[in-house]
């Protein structure tokens, strides 16, 4: 019986180097993934490899990204052409007494499917709102309606995950045996994102204020922990 809690196991998405980091089930991935606003999106084009970068969003087993309906990337993709996601956290800096044992602490997901255009209009204005209510819950609500030009230059690509991977270092410094006697320092450095403090538009209306939908991002709270709180309150309430 196929384990509908994790991803198939394949040639494509195997770790092979350092394979006990490796996980496969859904919450490892999803979370990794839900954590994160950004990723690069891999594709061909005749033998030329591109990575782009650009917002996504995920709903189930589904992943979500937008372009410029005129962009390199939407023209291809629009095909329906195999394509590799990749989102990542850098958690850490990993200083050895080695060269060898530098490293980083980090969690990373790459997810594989088939990318496609999202061609209903419906469809489009659905994925419109969903892109802004994942980081900024009930936002649209608030907002102008987009209009048919906006929606028109903009294309939505989406791509359900045939299998992915999640790889992730974490803890301590691991030098070789011998290496711990050596009067060298090691240490970690653990690296957090963390908001700034706001900075009002300069041309803001004079009744605007700040609004719920903007609650998550205060200065000094985690960018991650927002990500993730902002996608429980946008696809699990």
């Amino acid at each position: 019986m196929t384990d509908q809690s994790s991803y198939p196991i394949t040639d494509t998405n195997r770790i092979k180097r350092a394979h006990q980091r490796a996980a496969y089930d859904h919450d490892t991935v999803h979370r990794i993934l839900d954590g994160a606003a950004l990723c690069h999106v891999a594709y061909d084009i005749d033998g030329q490899p591109f990575a782009t970068p650009t917002l996504f969003w995920r709903e189930g087993t589904r992943l979500y990204w937008h372009g410029s309906a005129a962009s390199r990337m939407i023209k291809n993709l629009r095909q329906g052409v195999k394509t590799c996601v990749t989102v990542t956290h850098f958690d850490g800096l990993v200083i050895a007494r080695s060269g060898f044992h530098h490293s980083a602490n980090y969690r990373t997901v790459m997810a594989f499917g088939t990318a496609r255009l999202l061609d209903d209009p419906q469809a489009k204005y659905a994925a419109q709102e969903a892109m802004v209510d994942r980081l900024f819950p009930g936002r649209t609500e608030i907002l102008r309606e987009v209009t048919d030009q906006e929606l028109k230059a903009t294309s939505f690509i989406y791509m359900d995950i045939d299998s992915a991977a999640a790889k992730i270092r974490s803890g301590d410094v691991a030098d070789d045996e011998e290496d711990y006697a050596l009067p060298i320092h090691a240490e970690v450095i653990p690296i957090h994102t963390t908001l700034g403090a706001p900075i009002n538009c300069a041309r803001s209306h004079a009744e605007a204020h700040r609004g719920k939908d903007l609650d998550l991002y205060q200065e000094g709270a985690s960018l991650e922990d927002a990500f993730l709180k902002a996608y429980q309150q946008r696809f699990e309430t």
